[in-house]
């Protein structure tokens, strides 16, 4: 697909252009809906002995309730379906059932589609049962929450009924592919447990069990999810890149304190205009906590997650909204690259970052420019705003780093001969902004700083001889 060249331009500004935005989360949604079609063509064709009969009658059971749902209220129940981690789900399924060898799991994965059909038929306000799998002593609906499942379980009966859903936990589903409309959530009247809808569109109950996905909310914005339970919150490997887990019930110390950096966060963002707050609420589903130590300062974006931020506790609003700016860059760089092809260089790790003691591929090191050069302009905003002299200053630092090291690696991607003629006029506007960036002068002593820190990375990168 070719992206009109004003807004590859656009783009590599790193700025955040509504026409640009709305066509890589057009393009997003499109993409999921194309793979949740793929995976329901390759159930429907599988050879014999690849996947079990009850499987793939269940999966047929399961897409008809979704169906529904988005029947009765589209809005609602694509929420589920465009949400980040339903994503992660679709493309690991997809890989299992396309894996003749691997039956085992790809009904595993694909009796997921029952916990995000019952979400989505719950949003959409359906009178509904659906048997839902437990997994590790959880049941999970996706978006609303996750209640602790005692026993052996491996399946629980949900019903639906408008606002109300009930969990009948000693009623084991029967695996099979009964789904029913219209049912009675009245069956299977022993343990259970109610959960309602809010008026904030948050689901609770009065169980202890059931910890609820909670929301972040801000002015003007819709609500960002903090997702602690959903099973696909976590990369395949169960970890991010940096070795943090996904964090298991969130107490409330901490997400309170994730609820002070996002309002703290807010001010900051709406620097220059409000650019970067449009782009978090235009790219932006949910937080994947990561648990680590409290000075621990980590964060990552999954490419089949978009929209999904994995991030460790923030240390405060500052910290929460540089993040933010770090790694939606990923988010659009990588949605940008699932549009259309930007260079064609192989894996091979070859090329020095300065932000990176090891060597990175030229897609990595594509993605760091992308990021760091977005970053130097976010931290030019708070040096030259009506910020304490403390916190000018430290961004002033910042921003001098970042801005010398994207120096050192425009070259690196400006000289190459793998670049297409998209991916040209991305990084020849990336150079632009950069040049525009230099524009401003810091005050002394920060650029000279930076200057010797990058080149200091550089002679450590020559020592290792790679």
């Amino acid at each position: 697909m070719t992206v009109p060249d004003p807004l590859l331009r656009a783009l590599g500004g790193t700025t955040s252009d509504p026409r640009a935005l709305d066509l890589l989360v057009t393009h997003q949604r499109r993409l999921r809906l194309l793979t949740l079609r793929a995976l329901l063509d390759t159930v429907a064709e599988a050879p014999p002995g690849a996947l079990p009969p009850a499987a793939a009658a269940r999966v047929t059971a399961d897409w008809r309730l979704l169906a529904a749902a988005d029947r009765a209220d589209p809005a609602a129940a694509r929420q589920v379906v465009h949400y980040p981690l339903t994503g992660a789900w679709a493309e690991r399924a997809l890989r299992a059932v396309t894996a003749a060898d691997r039956p085992r799991e790809a009904t595993a994965e694909l009796s997921h589609l029952a916990a995000i059909a019952a979400a989505a038929a719950a949003r959409a306000g359906l009178r509904f049962t659906a048997d839902v799998p437990v997994r590790a002593g959880l049941l999970t609906l996706p978006t609303l929450g996750g209640c602790a499942v005692s026993g052996d379980l491996r399946s629980v009966r949900v019903s639906g009924d408008g606002p109300r859903l009930w969990l009948h936990l000693d009623v084991a589903g029967d695996g099979g592919a009964a789904r029913h409309l219209h049912s009675s959530p009245a069956a299977g009247r022993g343990r259970r447990v109610e959960v309602r809808r809010g008026p904030d569109a948050v689901w609770r109950s009065a169980a202890a069990a059931w910890q609820p996905t909670r929301a972040l909310r801000w002015a003007g914005g819709r609500p960002v999810l903090v997702d602690d339970s959903d099973p696909y919150r976590d990369e395949e490997r169960g970890s991010n890149p940096r070795g943090l887990t996904a964090s298991h019930v969130l107490e409330p110390g901490r997400y309170a304190r994730w609820q002070t950096a996002w309002q703290d966060a807010q001010p900051w963002l709406r620097l220059g205009g409000g650019g970067r707050a449009r782009e978090v609420g235009a790219l932006l589903g949910c937080f994947v906590p990561l648990d680590g130590s409290e000075s621990a300062r980590c964060s990552a974006t999954r490419g089949e997650a978009f929209g999904a931020l994995l991030s460790s506790t923030p240390q405060h609003g500052l910290d929460l909204a540089a993040t933010l700016v770090h790694e939606l860059q990923h988010t659009k760089l990588l949605a940008l690259s699932a549009m259309t092809v930007l260079h064609t260089a192989d894996g091979t790790p070859r090329y020095w970052a300065p932000w990176r003691p090891d060597p990175r591929p030229f897609d990595g090191l594509f993605h760091g420019a992308y990021a760091h050069l977005a970053l130097a302009d976010f931290h030019l905003g708070v040096a030259m705003s009506g910020a304490a002299t403390a916190v000018r200053d430290a961004a002033w630092a910042d921003h001098c780093r970042c801005r010398q090291q994207v120096e050192v690696a425009l070259p690196q991607l400006l000289g190459s001969s793998r670049l297409t003629v998209q991916g040209r006029t991305l990084v020849t506007a990336m150079a632009a902004h950069h040049r525009r960036l230099k524009e401003h002068t810091p005050p002394e002593g920060h650029l000279a700083r930076a200057t010797a820190y990058v080149e200091t990375a550089r002679v450590i990168w020559r020592r290792q001889g790679v």
